[in-house]
């Protein structure tokens, strides 16, 4: 599966191909074509796949892209968050293959070396540079929320900001974990240029597990918050001093931590008024 955009014959059927020269010419004004390069299924909906970086392409840890493939003449686009660094040479993204959806029915049958739109512009307010201050940043996520997260622990900013880092992953079953050797690793080897600390809490809703791993918990993210179970198994407290928070997940997650967190009195991050948590839906 490949993108070509090319000049087309004018003389030849004049009205389609003047459509398809203004589509192709509107295509390239705001993206580019890039070159998928590797791609690691976790299981058979979850897959990591990366792609070349458009020349001068810059983000922060925690954006988002907009990625498109073919469909007849107009591409469908959709977003996902870098899992890559901003520094490294590639684009790396984590996603899931949604049972009919037109996007995720084109990327299942992609391999090494078909290309793909890349949106010239990076998205997104989730960045840890929104926070002025604070000890712990807490990153709550769901599902394939977790993708912005990593990016953010590949990169320098948080290991040299913050004191403790705590990522809480939900998930339904076991084989949904991505990226889990890689985190430990970062858990128990923390990169040398920063002051900081990883906790890898894992959460199955689903399933039980027989790990003995005292960060391997049971229940949905905001039950386990609400009740006081996080914050013992961590050992450290949420309060407004101290916490920074920023989740990303499904909507219903979202919105009962909003609740829980409105409740202990911290607030979300404005403009013109700094906050302790901010918030991105990836569903």
């Amino acid at each position: 599966m490949r993108f070509v955009l090319q000049p087309v014959d004018p003389t030849l059927q004049p009205i389609q191909n003047r459509s398809r020269m203004l589509i192709d010419e509107k295509i390239a004004q705001k993206a580019t074509v890039e070159t998928i390069t590797r791609l690691d299924w976790w299981n058979d909906k979850l897959l990591t796949f990366r792609t070349t970086r458009p020349q001068g392409y810059s983000f922060a840890a925690g954006q988002y892209a907009r990625l498109g493939l073919p469909d007849d003449n107009m591409p469908i686009w959709r977003a996902y968050s870098m899992t890559s660094a901003p520094d490294q040479d590639f684009l790396e993204f984590y996603g899931v293959i949604v049972p009919g959806g037109l996007f995720t029915n084109r990327l299942k049958a992609l391999k090494e070396g078909d290309t793909i739109l890349v949106d010239k512009q990076s998205f997104g307010f989730m960045t840890p540079d929104r926070f002025e201050d604070g000890d712990d940043l807490w990153m709550f996520a769901t599902g394939t929320g977790i993708g912005p997260f990593i990016s953010m622990l590949r990169d320098g900013y948080v290991w040299k900001k913050f004191h403790n880092l705590i990522l809480v992953h939900g998930v339904r079953h076991a084989e949904e974990f991505a990226y889990v050797d890689e985190l430990t690793k970062l858990a128990q080897q923390p990169p040398s240029t920063g002051q900081a600390r990883l906790l890898f809490v894992r959460s199955l809703t689903r399933e039980q597990t027989a790990s003995h791993d005292p960060l391997m918990l049971h229940g949905r993210v905001t039950t386990l918050l609400n009740d006081g179970i996080l914050e013992n198994a961590t050992g450290l407290p949420i309060t407004e001093s101290s916490s920074r928070i920023m989740m990303c997940g499904n909507p219903e997650m979202i919105e009962d931590m909003r609740r829980i967190l409105h409740q202990r009195g911290l607030r979300p991050c404005r403009r013109a008024l700094p906050g302790q948590f901010v918030t991105e839906n990836y569903w």
